[in-house]
């Protein structure tokens, strides 16, 4: 599957969670939820996605890079029927959704909502066939859960998505994502970790009763010159494939045709992080910047670098400008809070954390930041429990546990505190400073 990835900053995202929930009273109609299996000439399957069927002759609609190196695509169905895809009456690459047409016959269809309704905070969510689970053409529906964080643009300023806590699994490109009332709001695109991106249902209406199709050839012959094609290669050999060399000659390809395509420069980016590239990597989100100024995820992705490397300005004001552009930024917020607390105002900082645990409680390292912003307040009891409660939720810091050896001895909870100092030295069995601290600690008796 050629799904984008949002990916995290400061690694600070402790992975992707398939978010449950409860479900509606009245459940959505999944035989309308399609598989979809790209195959190349020798019929290898080359990619899998979701789509959704829209209107009952069959037209049906997913994300156009599923399509992208497609000779055929496979269509199976929760019932055990199946189809093929027969002609394309309309893709947008730079939107990245196809409408297309299935052989004839009747399906079951989802109804179309309205995507310029949704605010913040309203339900989501979406359908789609994970990947791994796809065996031998075969798949299983999974559904997930969440809210909009905003509906506001990421690379292109033209073009708007739905940001959602709805997880997408890898394989849900192009699967609906819908409203309270099991309407279609959106296609998802942009698979991520705590945030993923819908692209609007909206653009899409006014294509959805076409009757002029083209073949999925045709569409073949047109990909060889098109850049969002060589783009959503380069993306499967970066994010699909774990290639970053393969990905960077594909987006290097990109910009010597135009230098400005934004998302060309972001995934490059990536790229050279995976190789230790460090300095290319912050060239290249310095030169998606100065092509879209508020791209959030380059803001705070950048913001990360400069966190790292002591440049705490540089640092916050990216993630404050990360922030303003999109104010429900959950890993934003979380990493403008640890800057702050490095700059020294962990007041300022607790605000921050605050509003992005309310939007994801289980968010650790968030947690962990707070209780860092508690510790330098000196409010130790506070701060124990939130540290606990990140190291619940998979935080194992060697700074939480000497924060927390602190804490215990000075309340005199003097086991405590040597149970700390050993799990610093499981950690780091070399550490002299632990050792020295546990020979000082008082001896129960």
């Amino acid at each position: 599957m050629r799904n984008r990835l949002v990916l995290p900053t400061i690694c600070l995202i402790i992975g992707l969670l398939i978010v449950s929930g409860a479900a509606n009273a009245f459940e959505v109609n999944k035989n309308a939820v399609a598989l979809l299996i790209a195959k190349d000439k020798a019929g290898k399957t080359v990619g899998t996605g979701s789509g959704f069927v829209a209107r009952p002759e069959g037209t049906l609609v997913t994300n156009y890079h599923v399509l992208v190196d497609a000779h055929t695509i496979d269509v199976h169905f929760p019932d055990g029927s199946h189809s093929k895809v027969t002609g394309v009456f309309k893709v947008d690459r730079a939107k990245d959704f196809a409408v297309i047409k299935l052989k004839e016959g009747f399906y079951s269809t989802l109804e179309i909502g309205d995507s310029s309704a949704l605010k913040s905070y309203d339900y989501t969510s979406a359908l789609g066939y994970l990947s791994a689970q796809v065996n031998e053409d075969k798949g299983q529906i999974v559904q997930t859960y969440g809210f909009v964080l905003g509906v506001h643009p990421q690379a292109d300023p033209e073009i708007p998505f739905i940001y959602t806590t709805t997880a997408f699994g890898p394989g849900f490109s192009g699967g609906p994502v819908v409203n309270k009332s099991n309407q279609v709001i959106g296609l998802a695109t942009l698979e991520g970790r705590s945030i993923n991106l819908a692209l609007p249902i909206n653009p899409v209406k006014e294509f959805l009763d076409s009757k002029t199709a083209f073949s999925l050839e045709t569409l073949l012959h047109e990909d060889k010159t098109s850049l969002e094609a060589m783009y959503y290669r380069g993306n499967y050999f970066l994010y699909g494939l774990g290639d970053p060399d393969k990905a960077i000659t594909e987006f290097e390809k990109i910009l010597a045709k135009d230098s400005n395509f934004v998302l060309a420069h972001y995934d490059l980016a990536v790229a050279y992080r995976d190789l230790g590239m460090l300095e290319k990597a912050i060239v290249q989100y310095e030169k998606t910047l100065q092509l879209n100024p508020d791209f959030p995820e380059a803001l705070s992705n950048l913001g990360g670098y400069y966190f790292r490397a002591g440049k705490l300005d540089e640092a916050v004001r990216l993630f404050k400008k990360a922030v303003q552009v999109y104010p429900n930024f959950i890993q934003a917020l979380s990493n403008l809070g640890a800057a702050l607390n490095k700059q020294g105002h962990p007041d300022e900082a607790i605000t921050y954390l605050k509003k992005a645990l309310a939007l994801n409680p289980e968010f650790a390292i968030a947690n962990f930041n707070l209780g860092n912003s508690l510790f330098a307040l000196n409010r130790l009891d506070e701060s124990q429990k939130v540290f606990e409660l990140s190291q619940d939720q998979g935080i194992d810091f060697l700074s939480m546990h000497w924060k927390l050896y602190e804490i215990h001895k000075k309340s005199q909870r003097f086991q405590d505190a040597e149970n700390e100092l050993k799990t610093i030295l499981e950690i780091d069995p070399f550490n002299e400073e632990a050792k020295k601290k546990l020979s000082e600690l008082p001896v129960a008796h």
